[in-house]
């Protein structure tokens, strides 16, 4: 178990990444392509995934160079998730290129303790070969994370409005409270389900939260305790596989009913059940009742906030609407 140990001026420095972070993305869609953890919710991304690697000739690079340095186990270097990755992939290289050799060799050795890294390791810790593992992480992040950007927003976006609610209803507290199965608040202490057992102090610095879509299970946190601390965690995933979404032919209003259909486009901003019945135009009863609808099917995900209950997409909804948006464009509707 992690425990995250909080001060108040902690609490008063949670923040929420506003964005996919792309390099614990590279991490989490590594860790997919090497474990069969969260394989059917993944299952058409895997599948595109491992075709697209193959054709650009990235598959055998990835799988003897990053499956070594972004092992599953208890331990990953730090400098493959650098905090200026929060400004995008381009400023998260450069933050690995900027890293003294002796941080990259020193984490690199601890790596050793865990797994038996390949001889070109220590070439790592040179200028050259630091380069020529950005420049393929950039190519790995290019097939593997990018393509799905839009999906990726929309679940952070969704998740971010969620938590924005408990926050405002709450406080951080209830926010801490919120992050998943895997996170627990007892206050002053944040504990989470970890691959071992260690105590984080925060000793004013704050706690950096980034819910990161292709993760699966554990959350993640910087092994350096010096470091600004940071837990990456996994987004809520729809109980239904996004390979399930239908057809482009298929209109929303035709697959969910025209009520139904814009109830799940409502839900886009993040209501409440009131906020939902007026804005769909349907009564207080009817709301809830098609909201338990779109939940079962894994398209919109509710939240108890205090008295009230807030609706938000998940990211297969969102795709869904996405891919109803494209279909009307595509026809001149």
């Amino acid at each position: 178990m992690l425990r995250i140990h909080f001060t108040e001026v902690d609490l008063a420095r949670v923040r929420v990444a506003g964005e996919p972070d792309p390099m614990w993305e590279v991490l989490s869609t590594l860790h997919r392509l090497q474990s069969r953890s969260g394989r059917g919710q993944f299952a058409a991304w895997y599948r595109t995934t491992r075709a697209d690697l193959h054709a650009a000739g990235l598959a055998r690079p990835v799988r003897e160079v990053l499956f070594a340095l972004y092992p599953l186990g208890p331990y990953l270097p730090d400098f493959l998730t650098p905090a200026e990755s929060e400004d995008g992939l381009s400023a998260g290289l450069d933050g690995v290129l900027r890293l003294p050799r002796r941080e990259i060799l020193t984490e690199l050795q601890l790596l050793r303790r865990f797994h038996t890294p390949p001889a070109w390791i220590p070439r790592l810790a040179q200028r050259d070969g630091c380069r020529e593992l950005t420049e393929l992480i950039s190519r790995f992040h290019a097939v593997a994370v990018a393509p799905f950007a839009e999906r990726m927003d929309s679940g952070v976006v969704a998740h971010r409005g969620l938590l924005t609610r408990v926050l405002l209803a709450d406080g951080v507290e209830g926010l801490l409270s919120s992050l998943g199965p895997r996170v627990r608040w007892r206050r002053p202490v944040l504990e989470v389900d970890y691959r071992t057992d260690r105590d984080l102090h925060l000793r004013g610095r704050g706690l950096r939260l980034v819910p990161t879509y292709f993760s699966w299970g554990t959350p993640v946190a910087l092994a350096n305790p010096e470091l600004p601390p940071t837990l990456s965690y996994p987004l809520s995933r729809p109980t239904v596989p996004e390979e399930a979404l239908p057809g482009d032919a298929v209109p929303l209003h035709a697959l969910l009913g025209g009520t139904r259909a814009r109830v799940l486009r409502c839900v886009a901003d993040g209501l409440t059940t009131g906020e939902l019945a007026q804005a769909a135009g349907v009564s207080l009863s009817a709301a809830s009742r098609h909201a338990t609808v779109l939940r079962d099917a894994g398209l919109t995900t509710s939240q108890q906030i205090g008295p009230t209950v807030l609706h938000t997409l998940t990211p297969l909804g969102a795709a869904l609407l996405r891919r109803a948006r494209g279909v009307v464009a595509s026809r001149g509707g």
